[in-house]
């Protein structure tokens, strides 16, 4: 049974996953396809940084399930590369390597810069109205988070093109007062925005970056819990993507909280466990 929801995390290449997601014995090669029989998207970074060779997406379209979802970021040369307009050529051939996965990429990912200002959003439009497949963008400007001309007016252009807003909620990893270097970088990396939950189009886009710690989740999970078990009551179809600071228990984040929506729909399927023990602990049972 299909979940009515999409699942996932920032990546599936993870060694440390070997501990609970992966059977001990996983070779990297076989991560993409273990981690597409248990959550059923992904979010795309890797293209945010680097276009992959036409071979990778190659093999990606022959191991990535139909029902998959890849949420491939447009690469950061392009979205931080000055105007959107200037940029239509190379987004075009972007598109076009990522071909052979069919609908499989959907929505497209416009991260934009916190330099990304209000006065832009002409550009916006523009680049929008030229794109030819599913899109979601986020925001990083603080004018677009004050609840003021700029955030409705990003929000009308959004949603009278059938765009979803990504919504970006760090508010799990900022409560961590910790010195881990992980921790520092992803706080310093990622911003401190408000969480503006939209539900533009039938698939709301969420990104949750939590505390380094499972547990001390809870209080910023819960809410989102309730929200995302609404969205699929009302018919829509959210993809909600768990980060961790350095993503080794982002699975596991991403695992509890299946169970909790679980809880609160009943019906809803168990994901598979693929997670073995080591042959040499069994064995120091006999």
């Amino acid at each position: 049974m299909r979940l009515p929801y999409y699942l996932g995390c920032p990546s599936w290449s993870e060694n440390a996953w070997r501990d609970y997601l992966y059977p001990q014995d996983a070779k990297s090669s076989d991560f993409l396809s273990l981690y597409s029989q248990v959550f059923n998207a992904v979010e795309g970074n890797t293209t945010f940084y680097a276009s992959p060779a036409a071979t990778t997406v190659q093999r990606w379209a022959e191991i990535m399930p139909e029902h998959f979802r890849f949420t491939a970021k447009i690469p950061g040369d392009i979205s931080h590369g000055g105007d959107l307009r200037e940029h239509l050529t190379a987004t075009e051939t972007f598109v076009q390597l990522l071909s052979p996965l069919g609908e499989r990429v959907s929505p497209f990912w416009l991260q934009l810069s916190k330099a990304f200002a209000p006065n832009r959003l002409p550009e916006l439009a523009a680049f929008i109205d030229a794109f030819p497949r599913p899109l979601a963008v986020e925001v990083r400007h603080d004018e677009f988070f004050a609840k003021g001309d700029a955030e409705r007016q990003l929000n009308r252009l959004l949603l009278d093109r059938g765009v979803e807003r990504i919504c970006l909620d760090p508010r799990g990893l900022f409560s961590c007062a910790s010195s881990a270097p992980e921790v520092i970088h992803a706080q310093y990396k990622k911003p401190r925005v408000p969480t503006r939950p939209a539900a533009f189009t039938q698939c709301p886009q969420v990104r949750f970056v939590g505390h380094p710690v499972v547990e001390a989740n809870e209080p910023f999970l819960t809410p989102w819990v309730e929200k995302i078990a609404v969205w699929i009551e009302e018919g829509r179809t959210p993809y909600m993507f768990l980060h961790t600071a350095d993503n080794l228990l982002a699975a596991k984040l991403a695992m509890h909280f299946h169970n909790r929506l679980m809880d609160r729909l009943p019906g809803l399927p168990a994901l598979p466990e693929l997670y073995r023990e080591p042959a040499a602990e069994q064995l120091g049972l006999l």
